[in-house]
């Protein structure tokens, strides 16, 4: 049983959830193709229009160029009849290139929006000002048309390098109580991007708040009806988790899109996201972890926090986890609801070590 700290006292907290996450016998490493020799992480995960499961990782070739796959999976958590379908996004887009190694489209999260009546990826274009967010959609799951890259003018959010987007799947109020739609985003510290570890002694000196976190961005509903390309318009962005000193004290982002949720008769956005903790290295020299763990929105106004994890449900355990590409890494990505195994059962796509795929069932009881 996980005990849950009070988030904000205007509203009841959910004070108590009871979760557990099992690994599961899946891994998916690199086949062989020049398109995965840097590695296969990272996926997002939704399902089709005939509810099929459809993964798609992050595919990194060498020079760290990274395209978008598509995987067909017959058999969720299970190799069983997979089939890669090649591409969702290759780097094509002057935001996604630049003339030096390191670029393309990285980290997808892919959300159904049915208000959109289309599934909505966000995703991490790599290009010549650094890594922002870019937004994509298709009909089908298949064919995808890119949008561009968010615009944060008016949201009083700090332009530059920014990361971790995942769109909630039905429309909510917005702090200033606009009907919008909204999706997770971590804007980075400069220090950070450059060089994580050497940063690592600069960050323990700053105020929680002020370290990289998950924001939510949100969009006006109306805007996007007319207009599609309107996803890209953020109007508010507002700070809704902050490293702690309990665990993801470095920085922490946003892993899964989120699910809806009910508890004990309190309903909610439950998402899976990842949190950074410093920890000793080789010679003294700190290294980076990066973990699992839990938080539950507010249904109407997800800016309010009912419940966060006071502990990581999953830390680098595994082998593939813990030695890697980068070592130690546990990266949720994907989430796909299992009702067929139980009320509030879902299967956890993530990253380990920055090179290949695992699964975790994530199982949460209550009535």
């Amino acid at each position: 049983m996980i005990s849950s700290r009070k988030q904000q006292p205007a509203f009841e907290p959910i004070e108590r959830l009871d979760a557990s996450a099992e690994r599961l016998a899946f891994v998916l490493e690199p086949n062989g193709d020049p398109t995965e020799a840097g590695g296969i992480l990272n996926p997002a995960a939704t399902r089709d229009p005939g509810g099929e499961l459809v993964l798609y990782p992050r595919c990194v070739a060498d020079g760290n160029i990274s395209r978008v796959g598509m995987i067909r999976m017959p058999e969720p958590a299970s190799t069983t009849g997979m089939e890669r379908l090649g591409f969702a996004l290759e780097p094509q887009a002057p935001y996604e290139l630049r003339p030096h190694p390191g670029y393309g489209c990285e980290d997808p999260r892919v959300t159904y929006v049915p208000v959109l009546k289309a599934y909505v990826m966000a995703y991490t274009a790599f290009g010549p000002d650094g890594p922002r967010i870019a937004i994509a959609i298709s009909e089908d799951a298949r064919r995808w048309e890119r949008l561009g890259l968010v615009r944060f003018a008016g949201s009083a959010n700090v332009v530059g390098d920014d990361k971790d987007a995942a769109f909630f799947p039905e429309p909510v109020l917005s702090p200033k109580g606009r009907r919008s739609l909204a999706f997770y985003h971590r804007p980075m510290l400069h220090l950070s991007s450059v060089d994580g570890r050497a940063a690592i002694p600069m960050i323990e000196r700053m105020p929680f708040e002020d370290r990289e976190s998950i924001r939510i961005a949100y969009v006006p509903l109306g805007a996007v009806l007319k207009d599609r390309a309107n996803l890209c318009s953020v109007s508010e962005s507002v700070q809704v988790l902050c490293p702690d000193a309990q665990w993801g004290s470095i920085k922490i982002g946003a892993g899964t899109p989120p699910v809806r949720v009910a508890l004990d008769g309190v309903e909610g956005w439950l998402a899976v996201f990842h949190g950074v903790d410093a920890i000793g290295g080789k010679r003294g020299r700190p290294t980076l972890r990066y973990s699992a763990g839990i938080v539950i929105h507010d249904l109407e106004r997800p800016d309010r926090i009912l419940y966060r994890s006071p502990a990581p449900i999953l830390s680098p355990q595994a082998r593939h986890e813990r030695r890697g590409i980068v070592d130690n890494v546990v990266f949720p990505s994907g989430i796909d609801p299992r009702p067929d195994l139980g009320e509030r059962t879902y299967d956890v796509y993530y990253g380990m070590g920055d090179w290949a795929i695992g699964a975790a069932r994530l199982r949460i009881n209550g009535s």
